[in-house]
């Protein structure tokens, strides 16, 4: 078994790029800067020394995220890794290890993005396949009252349904549990 799963968080080092492929899929490239901290050998100090790291964001959530995203922009990461590998027009083999984004945490605010309330919880996009994408729970709507004549009679209203009662209580024992 292996597990293909990377977290990172760090700010953006350009702003992203959005792109479509010849199909129509949409293309969201960006980096990411990841500060490792290290023992300077001759100073004996701690330094940050960034490592840069390529993501990208496929699909249909690529052009709403790239509003939101641009060059400073504190994120956090979840995805896998993928690696390319290509010849250049002059011979030359390259390659690539990049991450694909299933999810984006935005650590800081942007200009672009709405405001956010001091305390409310960072906000989240997940790329990650939905099983089911459901609308948020609303009350179903309730019929406007009719408009009656003054005059009209009303009957008395219908008596209200008995209580349910509850079912009878089982003797349970602790010894009866298989565990």
């Amino acid at each position: 078994m292996s597990i293909n799963r990377v977290n990172i968080s760090g700010n953006l080092t350009r702003d992203p790029e959005l792109r479509s492929t010849g199909g129509g899929t949409q293309v969201l490239s960006f980096g990411v800067a990841v500060n490792d901290r290290r023992r300077n050998q001759q100073t004996g100090e701690w330094e940050d020394v960034p490592n840069y790291v390529d993501c990208v964001v496929f699909g249909a959530r690529a052009e709403p995220l790239s509003r939101y995203l641009s060059k400073g922009s504190k994120v956090a990461i979840e995805g896998k890794l993928r690696y390319s590998s290509w010849e250049t027009k002059e011979g030359q083999r390259r390659s690539k290890l990049e991450v694909v984004v299933d999810e984006v945490e935005f650590l800081s605010r942007n200009q672009g993005a709405a405001p956010q309330q001091q305390g409310a919880p960072a906000q989240r996009y997940n790329n990650a396949p939905q099983p089911s994408q459901q609308a948020p729970y609303a009350p179903a709507p309730q019929p406007a009252p009719a408009q009656y004549p003054a005059q009209q009679n009303y009957s008395a209203p219908a008596p209200a349904a008995p209580p349910v009662s509850a079912p009878p209580a089982a003797d349970v024992y602790d010894e009866d549990i298989p565990f």
